[in-house]
């Protein structure tokens, strides 16, 4: 692949955003621009329109801490099974 030089004028705030990718990284100026070039014209084609994601309310929080869904959902499923096979009887 020909390369192709070129001067660019980068706004404050993309050059600090650059520096940063290049110490994080460890990589030179070239491939950290590269890589945001062709990150940003690859995840955004000219017929992709940016729109926000809709949120929805939840309602009011239920007494049910979801940081213990697995457990939540075992008692559940034992429920379940322990109510056939007391229908089944």
């Amino acid at each position: 692949m020909q390369t192709v030089r070129t001067t660019i004028t980068l706004d404050p705030d993309t050059a600090a955003l650059i520096d940063r990718v290049m110490r994080e990284r460890g990589i030179t100026f070239k491939e950290a621009v590269n890589t945001a070039i062709r990150r940003g014209l690859t995840t955004v084609g000219p017929d992709t329109e940016r729109r926000p994601i809709p949120t929805f309310s939840m309602g009011q929080p239920v007494d049910v801490d979801l940081d213990r869904a697995l457990r939540l959902a075992d008692q559940l499923e034992d429920a379940e099974i322990a109510h056939e096979l007391n229908r089944g009887r």
